[in-house]
Order: structure tokens, then sequence, then C-alpha cells
């Protein structure tokens, strides 16, 4: 007896895509892909469910993905309800001893936890992680100049408890590659002398990919991809390309960084890396199971 519902033509394009993801799957069975999982794309409800079942099925079909996330919203939130106060030099938040315990509560707790539950429900086997477990990532004091616009002098800003990582060990990860588990990152790292540094998720995910020997870096954000100067998504660049893109002013602003740091991924052992929006339902899936891809994706030369 047939069964009434969807007709046979959605089923038919249903079993038609699965069939023409299956290369994809077998070429990228066994590789690492590093997520960096933030903006609009995580702080909306409507879209942890889909990206949570799409990293599940990502290690159903043997790829080993590792999420890194952000959440500089929700730290501005707790930060608020708090009422300590927070300023930002050149995009970075300053953060001070008291700020600093606050972001490691909010990364390291509640949005790492909403995360892994998120993908435990999807049926995977998710486990929250911050750079202070096993040493995962040690960090250092973030140095940055900012030139004064009236004076033309540069001064060396003090940032606080802002650190980038400057090794990485990736053992926990690797033997987690074996099993079912699906680690999530927090981007905290741990100093020299115990102390917590809060490093931005961007540059955590473009540090950690090479060093995890990553296949591909995802970075999932609230933009189409890097656009040019008519307003259009650029597929695909090579590194060269990209560096030309921010010289000649076609990449500009918060996407110089982005850019940047796939760049220096991809020089490092990372095949190509990915910058799209994570708003799409189901971008994991678009972007590694489709010929066309989504957003725009940085290669070597």
């Amino acid at each position: 007896m047939k069964r009434k519902g969807t007709s046979d033509d959605v089923w038919l394009a249903k079993a038609k895509t699965l069939s023409e993801a299956l290369p994809y799957m077998r070429r990228y069975a066994g590789e690492t892909f590093v997520i960096k999982y933030g903006g609009h794309a995580m702080g909306d409800p409507k879209l942890a469910g889909p990206f949570a079942r799409d990293v599940v099925l990502l290690k159903q079909v043997g790829i080993n993905p590792v999420v890194v996330h952000g959440g500089g919203p929700q730290i501005g939130e707790m930060l608020e309800r708090l009422k300590i106060k927070s300023s930002f030099i050149d995009g970075l938040r300053v953060t001070d001893r008291d700020t600093v315990e606050i972001v490691e509560m909010v990364l390291s707790g509640s949005i790492n936890k909403q995360i892994v539950t998120s993908i435990n429900e999807a049926g995977g086997k998710a486990v929250g992680l911050s750079g202070k477990d096993a040493n995962l990532i040690e960090a250092r004091k973030l140095r940055r100049t900012h030139r004064e616009s009236d004076s033309n002098i540069e001064k060396i800003l003090d940032l606080g408890f802002v650190g980038e990582p400057y090794r990485i060990n990736p053992h926990i990860l690797t033997t987690f590659e074996e099993t079912d588990i699906i680690p999530v990152i927090a981007p905290i790292g741990v100093g020299r002398k115990g102390e917590t540094y809060n490093i931005n998720a961007d540059t955590l995910a473009g540090t950690l990919a090479p060093a995890v020997d990553a296949t591909r870096l995802l970075m999932l954000t609230d933009v189409k991809g890097v656009l040019d100067t008519s307003g259009e998504v650029i597929a695909e660049m090579s590194v060269s390309a990209a560096r030309k893109y921010i010289k000649d002013g076609t990449i500009t602003g918060g996407m110089i960084p982005k850019v940047e740091t796939c760049a220096l991924a991809v020089e490092g052992r990372v095949d190509a890396a990915v910058i799209m929006d994570g708003t799409v339902p189901h971008a994991l899936l678009l972007e590694i199971f489709t010929p066309h891809g989504i957003g725009t994706l940085i290669h070597r030369d």
C-alpha cells in the first residue's frame, strides 16, 4: 500500500541530494574541520538546533568537527547586568581582572554548555573544553600599538587579560578523533603563571586549525562572505589575491582580520578556509557537500 504524504518528486529530490553528497563524504572521511561558530548564527536560538544536527551529521559520516565558539554579545550582556563597565580599543575589549572572571564564566560556562547540550540533544556526544584543559591553549598577553590621530604618535596598548595563543597542545583533540566525541572549545587561554586570557575566537580557530592538521577552517559569521566593490560575494580567492584586495581597499573594516586569519591558516597546513553566512540554514552542509559551496573560499596560490 502506498503511503500518503509528501509527493514522490520531493522525495526524489532529497534522494538526489544525498546521492550527490556521496563523493564529498568519501573525500572528507577521516579529515578534521575546525568550525568557528559565532555572530548572529550563534545568538539565534532557531539556528542552534540545525547547527547542532549538522555537526552531528559531519561526525556520523566520518569527518572530525572541532567547534570553536565566541560570545562577545553574551559577555557584554552579563557585564551590563553586573554593572561592570567595559571599554573597547580598536575593537578589542579591555579585560581587567574583574572582567576576565566574567568572560571565563560566560564563555567556558553558560555558552559552552549550551552548545554542548544542543549537540548532545541532536544525538552527538559533545564535550566542552577551554584552553586550560590539558593546557590546550597556552597564551600570552596581546600587545598592540595604536596611532593617535591628533599627534600621530604610536602607543602600546594595555588591554589587560586579552591574550593571543602562542602554543597549541592538541593531544587531547587528536585523542578525540579516534572516538565519537565532538570537542567544543571556549576561547580561553592559560598563561605561564596560570593567568586566564580572553582570546579572540577567530584568532583561536585560525591558530588551532593548522595545529590539528585540519583540512578546512570554516568561519561562520553573519555576512555572506567577502564582497567585491559592487557588493557581490567573491566565490574564491588565493592568499595573494586576498592580500591584494586588502591593500587596494576592496576588503575593509572587520573583514580584514577575518581574511588575514584565514590566509595565515592556509599558509600553515590547512587546505582551504571559508568565510560564510552562518545564518543560512544548514550552511555547513551546503558548503561541504555541494559543488557550489557557500561564501568565500580562500586557498593557496
